[in-house]
């Protein structure tokens, strides 16, 4: 694995085998873009396979976790002709099923924002640990498109209900809030988060390398809606929406820092 050939992500190996995978365009949050999304799945691919990586960390520089898909990114690719909407929609699936099936055990740090996608990679790895003050929320209807990549992990781990209903709310919520949901595992103040993070580390690697392997993949083998039969649909789900004219209005205005036509405040 070369860790030096990512425009977007810093990694960096420990010599106990932790493999930290670092969203790195900290000036946009961390939001996804093409170039994120091929380098984020070509390095969960290649760390699945590593045999020097016992453990996968995902985090993020700056402020935050993950603000989601980038909405200039996302406004474009709803511009886009279906053929190379869809494409692209596929893509962002496969990189969120590559962090989900890596062999290896993935650990999430979350602090600051980790909205949207970034909700849906908390989803996708198998710990979270998250500062009690991070912000999470599947927003996608308040700009007009659906959490259609993210939903077959965020149904997987909240269970149906609760996913239906963050869905349809849209709302923001914090650490604890994601705690008591189940989307992360504990969280904790934030100038505990590094030792919380630390010791979770230090649990897994106690564990037997291909013991952990085997223990993940039974657990998976169990879901009964595997991600990987939902990929497609999911992908062909957000490349329809994001088409829409309401789309286009709700990513437009919130690039331009307005209210989108349907609020009721405009009517």
């Amino acid at each position: 694995m070369s860790e030096t050939s990512y425009e977007t992500l810093l990694l960096e190996r420990d010599p106990k085998g932790v493999l930290e995978i670092r969203l790195n365009r900290p000036e946009k949050h961390n939001a996804f873009n093409a170039t994120v999304i091929e380098e984020l799945k070509r390095a969960f691919e290649e760390a699945s396979e590593e045999e020097g990586v016992r453990v996968v960390l995902l985090t993020g520089s700056g402020k935050s976790f993950s603000a989601g898909a980038d909405i200039d990114w996302m406004r474009d690719q709803g511009r886009e002709s279906e053929a190379a909407n869809v494409q692209s929609a596929l893509r962002m699936s496969e990189m969120f099923y590559a962090v989900y099936a890596c062999k290896k055990p993935v650990l999430a740090k979350v602090g600051g924002a980790a909205l949207g996608g970034g909700t849906g990679l908390v989803a996708a790895v198998d710990i979270a640990i998250a500062s009690q003050d991070a912000i999470f929320g599947f927003t996608e209807v308040r700009l007009g498109i659906i959490p259609a990549v993210i939903s077959p992990f965020a149904v997987e781990k909240l269970g149906p209900a609760t996913a239906r209903s963050l869905f349809l709310l849209g709302k923001r919520f914090n650490g604890i809030e994601a705690e008591r949901l189940g989307l992360v595992f504990r969280s904790v103040p934030a100038a505990e988060l590094d030792a919380e993070v630390e010791n979770c580390l230090a649990d897994l690697l106690r564990g037997s390398p291909k013991a952990l392997e085997e223990a993940k993949a039974l657990a998976q083998s169990l879901n009964p809606i595997p991600p990987l039969r939902e990929i497609p649909r999911c992908a062909e789900a957000i490349a329809k929406i994001r088409g829409t004219p309401e789309a286009q209005e709700g990513l437009s205005a919130f690039l331009e820092r307005r209210r989108p036509s349907w609020f009721p405040e405009n009517k």
